[in-house]
């Protein structure tokens, strides 16, 4: 497998969120509407497409607050 990792520098993702936070439409803050937050649908396309390539993603805590998403994917050799 290889993996990616991503941390930011955030609130991070509480533990009661990060089953749901993947769905189609999710905004973890109440301020944030489609005019001013965007359509919560970046982390259902990250999962999506990576689900199509074998992968998988998850997310935790980053080692220096935040979050950290975790991308991994099947180690494709070239011949």
């Amino acid at each position: 497998m290889v993996t990616l990792w991503v941390d930011d520098d955030g609130p991070g993702v509480p533990v009661v969120d990060r089953d749901w936070i993947f769905e189609r439409f999710t905004r973890l803050e109440a301020a944030r509407t489609r005019d001013t937050g965007g359509a919560g649908l970046s982390l259902a396309v990250v999962v999506a497409t990576v689900a199509a390539m074998g992968g998988t993603v998850s997310v935790d805590d980053a080692p220096s607050g935040g979050a950290r998403f975790s991308v991994r994917w099947p180690a494709v050799v070239a011949d």
